[in-house]
């Protein structure tokens, strides 16, 4: 800052904010989205496309509730459960890898423990099941980070590659189906492991219950409970949570667990209420659900409530993305990097939030 003074007449002043209003909160989250869109409009005249046929396209994809609200559900479990992780301070990047196990459990039960159980024992034991292996699957990298002190983003996202891989050699190893002639898949699930669906539509209902009341449980947890306030506490001062006699690995390991467990019910659901089987393909359970969702807490702002309607919109620009593959020809590429720029106006945003930054020129003498 000294040299940028010296060379170019300019005082930079960093202060941090003692308190952020809710009004500045929006209104930065507002312009940092309105910046990515802004970003994302160059780049796409660069490559040729029309940035307002892009963004009208993503816009009528909202329309299509049906196909948007599938997409919705996985967001929303596995965003409602990182915000309980980010609030603690706690960096799950896992939730892909837990969504995918919680699906190789509910596979598992359907085509293995009891296939021939009726739906009303069948379905239950499937998200059960699905919550308490994707739950005990992030167990490791928070005891790693509890008790050894090990970075968890770190552990967190290798983990993810281990569950491709698992489901991987499940689906082409000793769960192969004995119907698919030779592809690199399990048999279907039994019809009473799959989900029921609103009629007329593909939306498996059931999940989305879930997901709701998920979302509203997570909000109570955090706002109204013992547990919840540990969790504010330390998300925000680890060392007054110590003092305060709060235990930092009961913390970690059980918000760990809830999210975890939460993306699992979302490979539960896509298994059951969508695909209805494993694949050696892992993207062909999840369309990077576990990934997105990062973005749909940021969007949130840790909210489990607005991470509803957040979910919907992010759900809705996964649509748009691939009808702009068809219709338009476009890359999915170019439609990760829309995701990627969001994010990253949003991490950027989070730095003026927390800091006041002001410039002063200096006159030479």
């Amino acid at each position: 800052m000294k040299l940028l003074s010296n060379v170019l007449g300019i005082k930079l002043k960093i202060q941090k904010r003692e308190e952020v209003s809710r009004k500045f909160d929006i209104l930065l989250t507002f312009i940092s989205i309105c910046v990515a869109l802004l970003v994302v409009a160059v780049i796409f005249l660069s490559f040729g496309i029309n940035a307002f046929v892009t963004f009208k396209q993503i816009f009528l994809s909202l329309l299509n509730v049906d196909i948007v609200t599938v997409r919705m559900i996985p967001l929303l479990l596995c965003s409602i459960g990182l915000v309980i992780v980010f609030k603690a301070n706690v960096w799950n990047i896992g939730a892909e890898g837990q969504l995918l196990i919680g699906a190789v459990a509910a596979a598992w039960v359907a085509l293995f423990l009891i296939p021939d159980a009726p739906s009303y024992i069948l379905i239950p034991c499937m998200f059960i099941l699905g919550f308490l292996f994707a739950g005990i699957w992030a167990l490791i990298p928070a005891a790693l980070r509890a008790y050894l002190d090990i970075n968890e983003i770190i552990t967190t996202l290798m983990m993810n590659y281990i569950a491709y891989f698992l489901v991987a050699y499940l689906a082409s190893g000793p769960w192969i189906g004995k119907t698919v002639w030779g592809f690199k898949q399990t048999d279907l699930i039994p019809p009473q492991a799959r989900l029921p669906q609103i009629e007329g539509t593909l939306i498996h209902y059931p999940t989305l219950i879930v997901a709701i009341v998920g979302a509203i449980f997570i909000y109570i947890l955090l706002q109204y409970t013992k547990f919840g306030f540990e969790i504010r506490v330390y998300g925000s001062n680890p060392e007054a949570a110590k003092y305060a006699g709060i235990n930092e690995a009961k913390v970690i390991l059980l918000t760990m667990f809830i999210s975890g467990g939460l993306a699992g019910v979302a490979g539960v659901g896509e298994l059951a209420g969508v695909r209805y089987r494993l694949t050696a393909n892992p993207k062909g359970l999840s369309a990077g659900y576990g990934f997105t969702a990062i973005i749909v807490a940021c969007l949130a702002r840790f909210n489990p409530i607005a991470a509803i309607l957040v979910s919907y919109l992010m759900g809705g620009i996964i649509v748009g993305g691939y009808a702009l593959q068809t219709s338009l020809n476009v890359s999915r590429g170019i439609v990760n990097i829309f995701n990627g720029l969001i994010l990253l106006s949003l991490i950027s945003a989070e730095i003026l939030k927390r800091y006041k930054i002001s410039f002063k020129v200096v006159k030479s003498k």
